[in-house]
């Protein structure tokens, strides 16, 4: 089952470069218009969740496809920056998860805490809330490069570097890998699904309220505006958020489970099965935003539309000058 995984890797890694290294760079162009009837806050989250999804996306053509292929990267072995590779990776994969958080608590203020919105829910307060997510994710993964050693091994470990004997037989690496996994992606799956409970309860009352005291959502044969805005802001936030839950589940039950049956000595290839399903969905959802955007956004379909017809247009008009 694990050789026929393996092989199944080897087309669908290639596959998942091929899609989402352009549809990440079309995403962050059409953001960057400002174009696509979202507030600058949310462009700016969204901006900093499809750049790290590219960088992710980039790092497995450095780490995934060396693996699957290593009869071809063998030349690999000889480079000895694996430790710096395992930091930055992991800095950037926190950063991906946490601004998740962010986007889903910025729309977490701005539904349920209209007092606070005017305040938090700015383009400002996005770039200072993402630059320090940034930064805290930088500082939490700097313990890597002690733990691991410089060399890479080739092999479907979810570390894929060398360990030193010091850190392997050491309670702290273990207690140091169990808190990584906690914050990462345990923790925000428990804020995310709390908030977007919250955050569904608040609509339904508002919404209820709203009804009663307009008496009909439709008013002289127009629709409510309000309702319409608030039910387009939950699709995005829960496509979103949705989304990463389902995509990251496997990976932390995984996770969980290794840590549990290193503690208590427990041996099983069951998990082997898991860990690479995990990291196959986990890679998944860098590429699925841009389809939850032209899903749920009607002017980032259109945005997407002209994005991708600009060059074909440019050609015809070229070819017929000349």
């Amino acid at each position: 089952m694990l050789w026929i995984l393996y092989d199944i890797q080897k087309y669908y890694y290639p596959i998942l470069v091929s899609i989402g290294l352009p549809v990440n760079v079309v995403t962050l162009m059409i953001l960057s218009r400002g174009k696509c009837g979202l507030s600058s806050c949310v462009t700016h989250y969204l901006m900093a969740m499809s750049m790290t999804d590219l960088i992710v996306i980039l790092d497995l053509i450095m780490r995934r496809l060396p693996i699957i292929f290593s009869s071809h990267f063998h030349f690999v072995t000889k480079l000895k920056v694996c430790n710096i590779h395992a930091m930055l990776l992991y800095a950037v994969t926190d950063c991906s998860v946490w601004f998740t958080v962010a986007f889903t608590i910025d729309r977490y203020v701005a539904i349920c805490c209209p007092k606070l919105k005017a305040k938090y829910c700015t383009k400002k307060k996005a770039a200072v809330t993402i630059a320090v997510v940034t930064a805290i994710c930088c500082l939490k993964n700097i313990f890597w490069y002690f733990i691991l050693g410089n060399g890479y091994t080739l092999l479907p470990y979810s570390w894929f570097c060398y360990i030193t004997n010091q850190a392997f037989y050491s309670p702290f690496w273990s207690a140091i890998q169990s808190l990584h996994h906690i914050l990462t992606p345990g923790l925000p799956f428990f804020l995310i699904l709390l908030l977007n409970s919250l955050t569904v309860r608040n609509i339904l009352v508002a919404n209820r309220a709203r009804r009663r005291i307009r008496g009909s959502n439709v008013v002289g044969g127009q629709k409510d505006l309000e309702l319409e805005s608030r039910k387009n802001s939950i699709v995005l936030l829960f496509v979103v958020s949705g989304n990463f839950i389902l995509l990251w589940m496997v990976f932390m039950v995984n996770s969980i489970y290794v840590r549990i049956a290193v503690d208590n000595f427990i041996v099983s290839y069951i998990s082997q099965y898991t860990q690479e399903i995990g990291f196959m969905l986990q890679l998944l959802s860098c590429c699925t935003n841009t389809f939850i955007y032209a899903v749920t956004q009607r002017k980032f379909r259109e945005d997407l539309q002209y994005v991708l017809k600009r060059p074909i247009t440019w050609i015809i008009r070229s070819i017929k000058h000349q």
